[in-house]
């Protein structure tokens, strides 16, 4: 992973949503750059591409149309040069089967989307602090659940 730059992917198919989580990284004091896509099979497209640019974590929306969360998350863990990619889901909805699932499909951490602005930016501050020290072998593991 860059040490100076951690490369972002955030799928998620509510415009509004990925203008905010953007905003919110924007100023949070960790470097980063981010690439959007609005749907799973547009993420899925650029992930089996020859592109040489990988993304550090995976910010997952569950309920997307075409191919939802679920799909990505098994279709990106079946692919080798993704298995040790950080998958974070980013989801508004919050149901304990759901996450149970997903944690054994191989999600990396669940982020239920926040009411607020400011509340955004402590949590992917959390959520990309773990990445980051994940990255240098830290072995500080947070809950699967990151919240305020």
């Amino acid at each position: 992973m860059n040490q100076t730059l951690i490369n972002v992917y955030l799928a998620d198919d509510d415009s509004d949503d990925r203008t905010f989580f953007s905003d919110a990284l924007k100023e949070i004091p960790i470097k980063t750059k981010v690439s959007e896509f609005n749907n799973g099979v547009d993420l899925m497209a650029d992930l089996v591409s020859e592109n040489e640019t990988r993304p550090d974590v995976i910010f997952l929306d569950l309920k997307m149309p075409m191919m939802d969360g679920f799909e990505c998350l098994a279709d990106i863990r079946e692919l080798p040069q993704y298995i040790d990619t950080p998958i974070i889901i980013y989801s508004t909805s919050y149901h304990p089967k759901e996450i149970t699932r997903l944690k054994e499909m191989g999600a990396s951490l669940y982020l239920q989307k926040p009411s607020s602005y400011n509340q955004l930016k402590t949590l992917l501050h959390k959520c990309l602090s773990y990445i980051k020290n994940t990255s240098k072998n830290e072995t500080a593991e947070p809950e699967f659940v990151i919240s305020i």
